[in-house]
């Protein structure tokens, strides 16, 4: 199917950079992660509207294995403070990314059926939640450093108020809990490119569809 290529190559260049781009601070409590990696729930769920669940799996299992594939490459560059993605980080986003992947073509495959924004909304607040989740407890909590032993996750977790005026907690929790909240903002801000693109570019038709 001609969709899947580029969607399966704009999948792994999500993963990718969103594996280089968490690992930098965007001011005090963001990465620059948080601003690429909910597009690829945006990707998921075109596919989704119009090549079905399967389709949608399908996507999501090749842009897991090149990014697993481009992450590993990563690994193995020299960044300024070290490899460009480290093992835990590859390890945190492939459990994270094809859990959360998993479950939104789950999610919007229930909920086709209603209004037009229901699906991609829903399906992406529950998949983002389950990455946040998933991710920054395995890339930086502490307890779980023998899954890296050899990465140093100590500046995350620096006991800081949360988000600055919480109590106290490892600075990963605020990074996670600002991350949640962004890719909230985009969920929402993302409906107007999932419409515009599903009826341009993939022909789909919102009366015809009872949408």
């Amino acid at each position: 199917m001609p969709l899947l290529f580029p969607a399966i190559l704009a999948m792994a260049t999500v993963v990718v950079a969103s594996n280089i781009l968490v690992q930098h601070l965007f001011g005090a409590w963001l990465t620059w992660g948080a601003f690429t990696y909910p597009l690829a729930f945006l990707v998921t769920d075109l596919v989704n509207l119009k090549a079905g669940a399967r389709a949608a799996r399908q996507v999501v299992l090749a842009g897991f294995v090149v990014g697993v594939a481009c992450s590993f490459v990563g690994s193995q560059i020299a960044g300024e403070f070290g490899p460009l993605v480290t093992l835990r980080v590859a390890i945190a986003s492939g459990l994270a990314f094809l859990t959360a992947q998993w479950l939104d073509v789950a999610v919007f495959d229930r909920l086709r059926q209603g209004s037009w924004w229901r699906a991609p909304l829903v399906s992406s607040l529950v998949g983002s939640a389950v990455d946040t989740v998933l991710f920054f407890s395995v890339a930086f909590a502490a307890p779980l450093a023998w899954v890296d032993p050899v990465t140093d996750v100590a500046w995350a977790n620096e006991v800081l108020p949360l988000l600055g005026l919480g109590p106290q907690v490892p600075l990963w929790v605020s990074l996670a809990l600002a991350d949640w909240l962004v890719k909230l903002a985009l969920a929402l801000l993302a409906l107007v490119p999932f419409r515009w693109i599903a009826a341009q570019w993939l022909g789909w038709r919102w009366r015809q569809a009872g949408r």
